[in-house]
């Protein structure tokens, strides 16, 4: 139960973030694509502080969570940050749910619930094989990159999601780290963490991240860049998981159709909600969408 509440409440501050967020980005000069200069530009406007301050209070109670539970179980939790992103984007445009909203809401949490269900998720140790940890960790990265270099070529209405997709698999891959970075905290205190290199990766990868994520939210409306970047994070934190943090699922036929069932419908509720009204473009972001429509 506490890792439950953990997890949603980073959820919660996650999904607020991202919008606060969204909304000072869309605003900001598109020369900056791509730049650290988007960074400091962002970082002189209050409503984009505020919202990393929740992004960041956010990350640290999903660190807390995944100290105390597996990250087969955590991520599927985080994943409903989009349930509070909307709830606010909600109440900023006054747009009813709707059955799409209500299908959306009603698949993702429904999704959460039959993987955590069916796949029981138990740790256990992290895999001592240096080989597997890397590969894993480099396809993950691998693909991050080579999707953000795609999105400098792509027309201008794949920008988003592409960018979405990379930063949400930084974002699983970062939450990974932070799960071995709190073992080595358990049996060696700071200087067992700081003795390691994953406190470093770990700061490289968010700040990847946040240029990645904050460069789609500039490009193009929130509800094209948050779904694809809230559907990635948890399969890539799953693939961790299992691949090389010791997780366990039940592995039956039945668990497995399950499993496969609750993640197909986590994705396909993210995606609904995310294309629905509630999810405001703003006023810059309405532009831009025109744009995009006329591409």
């Amino acid at each position: 139960m506490t890792v439950l509440l953990l997890g949603l409440g980073a959820a919660c501050c996650l999904g607020f973030g991202f919008v606060l967020q969204q909304d000072a980005a869309q605003r900001a000069p598109i020369q900056d694509f791509l730049s650290l200069r988007l960074l400091l530009d962002l970082a002189r406007v209050p409503r984009w502080v505020a919202g990393i301050a929740l992004m960041v209070a956010g990350m640290a109670l999903g660190a807390v969570a995944l100290g105390m539970g597996e990250i087969t179980l955590v991520e599927p939790l985080m994943a409903t940050n989009l349930l509070f992103a909307m709830a606010l984007s909600r109440w900023l445009t006054r747009q009813r749910l709707g059955w799409s909203g209500w299908g959306g809401l009603w698949l993702l949490a429904g999704g959460v619930t039959a993987f955590i269900v069916a796949g029981r998720p138990v740790g256990g140790r992290a895999v001592n094989e240096p080989l597997r940890h890397w590969l894993v960790m480099g396809v993950v990265l691998a693909v991050a990159l080579i999707l953000a270099a795609c999105a400098k070529r792509l027309r201008m209405r794949w920008e988003a999601p592409l960018l979405g997709v990379a930063g949400g698999l930084l974002y699983g891959l970062q939450d990974a780290l932070t799960r071995i970075t709190s073992d080595r905290f358990d049996r060696g205190g700071l200087s067992g963490v700081f003795m390691g290199w994953q406190p470093y990766m770990l700061v490289v990868l968010g700040i990847l991240a946040l240029v990645l994520v904050q460069s789609a939210f500039e490009t193009a409306p929130l509800r094209m860049s948050l779904p694809a970047l809230t559907a990635a994070q948890p399969l890539a934190g799953i693939v961790c998981g299992v691949g090389f943090l010791g997780d366990r699922v039940r592995l039956t036929p039945g668990a497995l159709a399950w499993e496969a069932a609750g993640l197909a419908a986590i994705v396909v509720g993210i995606v609904m909600i995310g294309r629905h009204p509630a999810m405001p473009p703003g006023t810059a972001g309405a532009e831009r969408e025109r744009e995009l429509e006329s591409h």
